[in-house]
């Protein structure tokens, strides 16, 4: 819950922006898999389900010449940091710390600072961020393993090592990778709402939104799927929010026992199938309380609550504001969306 309460507070302010460009800055030994995760969210045209057309530009100092990745595969950016002018979003993936980070890249990520960009960091990406100083005095975070180091070297920035990611306003910054997909569909969330976010995570088949922070990921390694993917089954609960569903019944329809199937559902989406049906349910209140001018008894039960009052307390404790408020802030403002009358 503690990388929600820190979002919460700001994310009415930003609610009525519109991503249209997104700039991912890499320099030498930069980690593929947490680039991977900004290609996978931002990169990937998924406009014939729903999510609006996104402009992804990969830049470098240097374009045209190759860098190095921490495996050791190149990658050759085809844009200068002159293509972070007008980026909406200019993102910075995991790079092999180091002591100094290259001037021009400081100067040009300051520039889109100034201009109006938000900035998104993906686990050690926050030391590159850092140096810039636009991380003094704000909240931030990183990947636990490099926390001590971050604020021994950055003791100005305001380092939360507990959380999946930190939504500062126009400064996100999220731990380790699979925190980055968190932070950039959350992004994807307060930009274009619900809907376009939910479609991204649907294809990636993780979930929309996470509890809890990085803390349980300390010691023990985050658990791997395995065997065929339960894709099926949560598309199928996706499309049956309103109906009544059990465990019994979910691990019948995957064709396995019980046990099995609630080992294998917590391995894919990072938490078990009632959690898991539980959030998807507040999402999709998320998107008719945006979309349309259901009133909030209708939208519990579409989305499977039953009545009004579990959909407060649900959505309450997931978003932070209640049904009505969270109407109010949005349905009013996000680009494209009817003004909804508050019941």
């Amino acid at each position: 819950m503690a990388a929600r309460t820190l979002y919460n507070k700001i994310l009415p302010i930003y609610s009525g922006s519109v991503l249209k460009t997104v700039a991912v800055v890499l320099i030498d030994e930069f980690a593929p898999f947490e680039f991977g995760v900004l290609c996978e969210v931002f990169g990937v045209d998924r406009t014939d389900e729903g999510v609006p057309p996104i402009e992804f530009r990969v830049c470098a100092e240097r374009p045209g010449v190759p860098l190095r990745t921490t495996v050791g595969v190149p990658l050759t950016p085809d844009h200068g940091l002159a293509a972070l002018a007008d980026a909406d979003l200019v993102a910075m993936p995991a790079a092999n710390i180091r002591a100094e980070y290259p001037p021009a890249v400081l100067d040009a990520i300051r520039a889109a600072s100034e201009r109006g960009s938000t900035l998104l960091t993906v686990c050690s990406g926050a030391f590159l961020l850092a140096a810039t100083g636009l991380l003094d005095g704000r909240l931030c975070t990183t990947h636990w393993r490099h926390a001590q180091e971050f604020a021994e070297r950055f003791p100005q920035a305001k380092l939360d090592p507990d959380v999946l990611f930190v939504d500062d306003g126009d400064i996100i910054t999220s731990a380790g990778t699979a925190a980055g997909i968190d932070a950039c569909l959350h992004y994807v969330r307060r930009e274009l709402g619900a809907g376009p976010a939910t479609a991204i995570a649907r294809r990636m088949v993780v979930p929309p939104q996470r509890d809890g922070g990085q803390r349980q990921y300390v010691e023990l390694p985050i658990p791997e799927s395995t065997g065929d993917s339960l894709e099926p089954v949560l598309t199928w609960m996706l499309h049956n929010l309103d109906a009544e569903h059990t465990v019994a019944g979910l691990a019948r329809r995957a064709q396995l026992s019980e046990r099995t199937f609630a080992r294998r559902f917590v391995a894919e989406t990072g938490t078990t199938p009632l959690r898991w049906l539980s959030m998807q349910r507040v999402l999709h209140a998320q998107q008719l309380l945006e979309e349309t001018t259901l009133s909030v008894e209708e939208v519990a039960q579409k989305c499977g609550f039953g009545g009004a009052a579990l959909l407060r307390h649900h959505f309450t404790r997931v978003v932070g504001v209640g049904p009505k408020d969270y109407r109010r802030t949005f349905a009013a403002t996000l680009s494209g969306r009817v003004t909804a009358t508050v019941e």
